[in-house]
This record gives C-alpha cells, structure tokens and sequence, in this order.
C-alpha cells in the first residue's frame, strides 16, 4: 500500500531535483522575483567583484578582460523575459553558467573569494536601499503637501477630541502639524534603518570569508556601501536589517492609518468637516445622493494590508537559526518589497486627495462656537481674573454647564455672566469682577486658540512659525535623499567604466 502512495507520488512530482511541486512553489516565484529584481544588482557586483580581483591580482588583466567581454554580453531583457528553467537551481547559476558559456573555464574565477551567501545578502540589501529612498522621497511629497494645507488652514478653527469626545477648539492646521510632526518622525526612523541597511556582506563568503587576499573595503566602495558588516557570521546571518525595516514600515503604516480613520469618520454627512473632490469619490449604483470616500476607504485598508506583509516578514524571522537560512532570503524579502511599495502609493494617493478637497471651515467653526469645548479657557480667565484657584474656577464653570444641560441647553449660546456669578458666589462668596464684555469674548473658540502662544500651541502666529520651521528643514531632508541616491548612481557609472575598459 505504500508503495502504490511512493510511486503515485514520483509519477505526479518527478525523480530528480527539482520536484514539480517544489518548483511550483518555491523555485519559479524565487526565480520571478529574482529577474524582476536583481538582474541589474547581480551584475554591478559581478563587475566590482572582478575589478576588485584585478585590483588584488587575483586575477590577471588579460582573464579580466575576458571575463568582462563576457559581462559585457549579458543581455539582461533576455533573463527577465526568459521563464525559470530546472536546468539551474536559481538566477544566480544561470547566469554564471552564461558566462563560462561566453568566457571559457576562466569566467570560474570570477567566483574566487565569494559565495551565493554573501553576494545574496548584498542583492537583498542593494534592493532594499532603492526602495527605502524611493519611499523616502515619496513621504517629504507627502509632507510638502501637508504643509501646504496646514497654511491655508492657520485660521479654520475646528473642535479637538480626546476619548472621542468634544474637547477643546484647535485648528485643522494644529491637526496636520501633528501628522506632519509624526511623518517627520517616520522619516528619521527610515534615515537610521537605511544605515543599518546599507552596510556591505561582501567578503563574508559563506560564513568565515576566504583565504583569498580580497578587499572588503574595496567592494563596499565600489557598491556604495556606507560601511561593511565586519562579522562574516553576521553579515550572512544577520536578518535584523529587514526586521528592523519591516518594523519602521509597518510602525509608519499604523501612524498614517490613525489619520486616515479620523478622514474617514470626518468624511461623513453627520460631520461634514470637508469635501473630497470628485476623482476620489464613487456614486452609489442605486442611491443617486451617495458620494461614497471610497480614497480614504482604501487608504486605511491598505494600510492594514502594509502592517500585515511586514508583520509577516518579522513572523518570519522568528524563532530561525542564526545563520544562513532560506526562512530570511527569498521567501521574505518580496513581503518587505511589496509593503513599501504600497506604503508609497498611499502617500502620494493620501497627499492628492488632502490638497484637493474643501474643507468646510464654516461648519467647522459654528460646531465649535455651538458647543461647550471653550469653557477650559473660560476656567483660566476667571483664574487670574477673579485671583482664586484653578479648581474653584473649574467649580464656576462645571456648575453652570450643569445648570444648562438640566434646562436642555447644549451650547455657551446660552451661558450667561449672570449665571457664572450666581454660581461664583455660592463657590467663593464673591461676585465675579470680569466685564460682560471679557467673559463673552473669552467664549468665542477664536479666543480659546488665539492665547495659546505657546510652542506647540494652535495660536495662528505660533503655528505659521512652526509650519515655516518645517518648511525650512525641507531641503535639508531632500539633500540627505539626493545625496544618497547619487552615491548609488556615481558608484554604477564607474562600474559601467569598468565594462566599457575591458571591452576596448
């Protein structure tokens, strides 16, 4: 009966390496991925590990130029049209395969004093560097938008919550100056794990380095490492440099998907804080008044759907031997890819949808002006007014919310001076010394967020200061990106020199 199981198996899923199954399901997606991918990478290091070679003489000049003739033939298109064959385990043998094809035995040396370890390692992390400045990059547009909104927004007084209950009036420029604080905060957690990132396996072979004279140092120049990962054990076995990714990606995902649940609930009729523009909304297909904020809907799905693939990606990690391992090389890293692939478009569909929609400050305002959320600063007046202590002016002041609400009164519409002074003298036994004319204008919410000048503060003056504080740091953190980005770029020229040298 076992046997009739064996042979069922071995007619449906083959003899020999790869299995059908095991291709289906591993070889071909790696495979996908690895053409999509690292084509590119997996030649720049190839030219830099040989001049590299060359430089150490590892390899003699004329074997460089026939290995690099070699290189120079590659055509790329043609391994990323091409389908997966069982013929090579991977992109990498293909490849090398391709080169002692062009080369002869010689093209063989090209793999002195290295590994598929340590060049993986390097792939991974060379991919990971692009995506994290393009996400970068992606994320200051997205600030430059908020900026933008922030300052049409200094004077659109709003009402705060906290606990999901009317609070305190603010501005909707407060609001943004928050998430943009917080965006600026994410951008600072991507500087330091594209540190961690961009750090050279080169070298590391496959897991104590080579007895070869090969330069280390060299290799992460020539890649535009910013320092090598000096323990060869670590540089192939070390998978906290996508743990620690996944993490700020996923932690970025979660801050913006907040706000767009704020946007979302913002969104409704009840609220009516503002008005998406028509290319972010749908129609209903049976009720004809239905503007549906299907943008924003999608913005905090796919958030959730960023958390989930970098959750994977640490799930992953977990509990796998410290060393080289397949649990953190193929099968994972395209959950990181595809994370901070959708985190970009969130931003630039967040940004669009943030700058184009009207916000409808009047409504804002009378929501503020019809409520009791100003009657904090109503407290502190009668503090240094009247000289008596903060609780005693709370009393005042919570006494005669309650007086209203027992009459039905939902508003400071209907809070007089002459019911804050009975209230007074039955707490302090004094009447109250404020004029009708202060008390009233100490209700108003343009009056509750102009005394708030402190930094930090919703004040129009205070938040135009530090919108422009903003503004002016914003070369600062697009130099830092552009600087990175063009030491990616010098470093492939020079490779490309190299290849052209060879094939004079």
């Amino acid at each position: 009966m076992f046997e009739d199981f064996r042979n069922k198996t071995q007619l449906e899923d083959g003899m020999i390496f790869p299995s059908n199954i095991y291709r289906k399901i591993v070889l071909q997606p790696a495979y996908d991925e690895a053409k999509k991918n690292f084509l590119s990478i997996m030649l720049q290091i190839n030219i830099a590990h040989l001049k590299m070679l060359e430089e150490q003489g590892l390899v003699k000049k004329d074997e460089a130029k026939q290995i690099g003739a070699a290189l120079k033939k590659i055509d790329l298109n043609y391994y990323r049209l091409e389908d997966y064959s069982p013929q090579y385990e991977d992109l990498f043998f293909r490849i090398e395969n391709k080169l002692i094809e062009l080369a002869g035995d010689v093209a063989g040396n090209l793999h002195i004093g290295r590994s598929r370890n340590d060049m993986g390692i390097a792939i991974y992390r060379m991919t990971l560097r692009k995506k994290l400045l393009l996400l970068m990059r992606e994320l200051l547009t997205l600030r430059d938008d908020l900026i933008a909104a922030a300052e049409e927004h200094v004077d659109t007084i709003m009402i705060g919550y906290t606990h999901t209950q009317q609070a305190q009036p603010t501005t909707f420029a407060h609001y943004l100056k928050a998430v943009i604080d917080q965006l600026e905060r994410d951008f600072e957690r991507m500087q330091h794990v594209y540190k961690t990132v961009n750090r050279s396996s080169m070298g590391a072979a496959a897991l104590t380095t080579t007895g070869f004279n090969i330069s280390r140092e060299r290799m992460r120049e020539l890649l535009a490492f910013d320092d090598i990962i000096e323990n060869a054990w670590d540089a192939v076995a070390g998978a906290d440099y996508i743990a620690e990714a996944a993490s700020i990606v996923q932690l970025a995902a979660l801050n913006l998907g907040r706000t767009s649940q704020d946007f979302l609930l913002w969104a409704t009729q009840e609220f009516n804080a503002f008005t998406l523009a028509s290319p972010y909304v749908q129609i209903s297909s049976i009720m004809p008044q239905k503007r549906n904020p299907v943008s924003i809907e999608h913005t905090r799905s796919l958030l959730s759907a960023v958390v989930g693939d970098a959750g994977t990606v640490l799930q992953m990690v977990h509990n796998t031997p410290f060393g080289d391992i397949v649990d953190t090389e193929d099968d994972m890293q395209p959950y990181l890819w595809r994370a901070i692939d959708r985190l970009l478009g969130i931003y630039k569909l967040f940004g669009s949808l943030v700058v184009t929609m009207d916000v409808n400050k009047k409504k804002l305002r009378s929501r503020a002006e019809n409520s009791f959320a100003n009657v904090t600063e109503l407290a502190d007046t009668l503090v240094r007014s009247e000289g008596i202590s903060f609780r005693q002016a709370h009393s005042i002041v919570s006494k005669c919310i309650k007086v209203l609400l027992a009459h039905g009164e939902e508003s400071l519409a209907s809070l007089t001076w002459g019911l804050a002074n009975t209230q007074s003298k039955l707490i302090t036994g004094k009447e109250l010394t404020i004029t009708e004319e202060d008390f009233y204008k100490t209700l108003k919410p343009e009056s509750f967020v102009g005394v708030r000048t402190l930094p930090g503060g919703p004040a129009p003056a205070t938040m135009k200061a530090a919108l422009e504080r903003s503004k002016m740091n914003t070369h600062t953190l697009y130099e830092w990106v552009r600087l990175k980005e063009n030491g990616i770029i010098e470093a492939e020229k020079i490779l490309s020199t190299f290849l052209e040298e060879w094939n004079q």
